[in-house]
């Protein structure tokens, strides 16, 4: 089975899809940007696909929210990954020493690994930081630079896959940093088991609409867990409405709050329901 996914082999979603689909094993299918990993699904070049959609410490992914739009793709599963950075460089190699914490001089890593390692990286004296496109991407040039004085922020899993040592680990300034992902497919699941449902929708821009649209869950003690506004495109100042809530659409409970909401929207789909993650 191919999973499609952003970034490079040894990226945190690869390491995420891994753990979301043990014991099964999978083939990771890297992709350049979030776009192609939804072609990947939709032109049928992998079987699902692994996107990130929200972070504990960084918010939403916001471009992942209109592509669920605007692909015909359903949302099967979830999962919640522990994002546990390492400062990763060179091993030993032909008799010849390997890089130490001490003599590192250059780290380099996505914009936002090093942001979320800043206050470790200032304890490290005369060291220059530099911006990389992908955090496994950044252990692909330390290992082709081959110079012992440069370190990667990534994941143990991208260090294990390119070979390299890890300098330091759980570097992250706050431990609290998740992030939840998405399985994409083709086709729709049946959850069994504690469900959770993703919309969307738009609303007449009056006053109340919203409270009217969300009313529907209240009413009938559906639990929402998310609720993302995007900006309508063509309509300015009008927006679209992301909401997660615990329940399947199978449950005659959530077909009446469903069936409800659509007197008020303008539109509504539903991208899936698929099981819980509670980890």
């Amino acid at each position: 089975m191919r999973v499609a996914f952003q970034g490079e082999a040894g990226a945190y979603s690869e390491a995420g899809l891994i753990e979301y689909h043990a014991p099964v094993v999978v083939q990771g299918l890297p992709c350049e940007s979030f776009e192609r990993v939804f072609a990947a699904v939709k032109e049928g070049q992998a079987e699902a696909g692994f996107i990130p959609i929200e972070n504990s410490l960084a918010g939403s992914i916001h471009q992942n929210y209109d592509l669920l739009l605007r692909y015909d793709l359903w949302v099967t599963g979830e999962y919640v990954l522990r994002v546990s950075h390492c400062l990763i460089g060179l091993p030993p190699k032909g008799g010849l020493p390997g890089a130490r914490l001490e003599g590192i001089r250059k780290v380099i890593s996505h914009p936002q690994a090093l942001a979320q390692c800043d206050g470790y990286l200032r304890l490290l004296p005369g060291v220059k930081i530099e911006p990389a496109y992908d955090t496994a991407g950044s252990v692909k040039i330390v290992q082709a630079a081959g110079d012992p004085t440069m370190a990667a922020i990534a994941s143990r899993h991208a260090a294990g896959l390119y070979g390299m040592s890890i300098l330091a680990e759980g570097i992250e300034d706050d431990p609290a940093n998740f992030t939840r992902f998405l399985a994409l497919g083709r086709q729709p699941v049946l959850p069994a088991g504690e469900a959770k449902t993703s919309i969307v929708f738009s609303l007449n821009n009056i006053p109340g609409s919203l409270f009217r649209a969300l009313s529907v869950f209240s009413l009938r003690d559906i639990d929402l867990t998310k609720i993302e506004s995007r900006p309508l495109a063509g309509k300015p100042w009008e927006y679209l409405f992301y909401v997660d809530f615990i329940g399947a659409t199978q449950d005659a409970v959530v077909k009446r709050a469903l069936g409800h909401l659509e007197e008020y929207a303008l539109m509504l789909r539903v991208l899936g329901s698929y099981p819980r993650h509670k980890g």
